[in-house]
């Protein structure tokens, strides 16, 4: 017993002399999400930066189109999974993360039903997901919940981290555009549902996205259409945005706001270019994500402004964090004019910056 108690006493006589002498070191405390990102930003050039906040549609090139212009991340479609692999898109996708700086955010519309991109083709899944509409009819919230799990479990082994998913729209009838891809044309339902997807995807850290905000309700369909909306804010507030609050609450990484004209928020610009829906969805909501803008390809947004510059300078003054654009090295170069002339400022592009760092912190895309 003497023996082993002086053996301890010379162990720690040793480290007390090693620790004197500076020879052990303890490792430094863990840094906090917040000081991770601020230590990645300081490191960014403001090209980067812009950079950081573009949703860029697949380039024919992925590879040496990210080594150069570092964007925030890539939006993949069918025609990226037709002829590929499973282990073909994973190699792909490792390549894109390999020459990133700053981990991208590779997005997929997986919603079910006619919006799949991956589950379409049988190498990837045997059957495709089945529409919110039908998981709605065939099983309720029991099949949601699954649905969502196994999508996330697909996507994430391919390398895929975010879902532009669930769609938080209530239609009010069948014959409504949205209607196919919404789960149900009653508000409280719907929200059950939302809240269900942004619960399974977070619980399997993929990133999901509410869309599109504030909802399309019976409007129509903004990829060929100037839509303008004329429910009032009453609508909106006991209808509308219910599903948009349920997912916020359950902890929705993302928000794409819309291209539709609403005039219960703002009669003269489409939402997605709107300094009054973005300050809702921030004040009123109380939304600290990331906002996104859809498409700015879709038409009622290209034909509203009429230029591609502007429209990209134009959608970051709204308060958009993320751009969703398939002229993403257009957007970079006009924004970066933007705020070497002063029309935007670099505290507001910093501002948008920390959010989208600190969701892939927090999601794990950013080790």
């Amino acid at each position: 017993m003497k023996k082993h108690i002086k053996a301890l006493l010379c162990i720690v006589l040793a480290l007390s002399l090693l620790i004197a002498s500076g020879s052990v070191a303890f490792a430094e405390e863990e840094k906090t999400v917040d000081e991770r990102v601020e230590e990645i930003l300081k490191g960014m050039t403001l090209k980067e930066k812009i950079a950081q906040m573009i949703l860029y549609d697949l380039p024919s090139n992925p590879k040496d189109t990210q080594e150069e212009y570092q964007f925030g991340g890539y939006l993949l479609f069918a025609d990226a999974f037709k002829n590929e692999t499973p282990a073909g898109i994973k190699k792909k996708i490792k390549k894109w993360q390999r020459v990133s700086k700053v981990k991208m955010l590779i997005a997929v519309d997986e919603e079910g039903g006619y919006i799949n991109r991956v589950s379409k083709y049988s190498q990837f899944r045997k059957e495709p997901f089945p529409s919110p509409s039908s998981l709605r009819k065939h099983g309720g919230i029991k099949a949601v919940k699954k649905d969502s799990a196994e999508k996330a479990a697909l996507l994430k082994e391919l390398g895929i981290n975010t879902d532009l998913a669930p769609v938080a729209d209530t239609p009010y009838n069948a014959s409504n555009y949205i209607h196919y891809r919404a789960y149900s044309v009653d508000a409280d339902k719907n929200s059950k549902f939302v809240s269900a997807v942004i619960t399974e995807f977070n619980n399997n850290n993929l990133i999901g996205c509410l869309k599109h905000f504030p909802g399309y309700g019976g409007n129509g369909n903004t990829h060929t259409d100037i839509i303008r909306d004329k429910r009032s804010l009453k609508t909106f507030k006991t209808r509308d945005l219910k599903p948009f609050k349920a997912g916020i609450k359950a902890g929705a990484g993302m928000i794409l706001v819309n291209h539709d004209i609403v005039k219960a928020f703002d009669k003269n610009n489409p939402a997605s270019i709107s300094k009054k829906v973005h300050s809702y969805l921030r004040e009123e909501l109380g939304y600290e994500g990331v906002i996104m803008t859809d498409s700015l390809n879709m038409a009622a947004a290209r034909d509203f402004v009429g230029n591609d510059k502007k429209l990209a300078v134009k959608a970051v003054k709204a308060g958009n964090d993320m751009l969703c654009t398939g002229y993403g090295k257009t957007a970079i170069k006009s924004i970066y004019e933007a705020v070497k002339s002063g029309k935007i400022s670099e505290k507001r592009i910093n501002r948008s910056v920390r959010r989208i760092l600190k969701m892939k912190i927090q999601y794990g895309i950013i080790k």
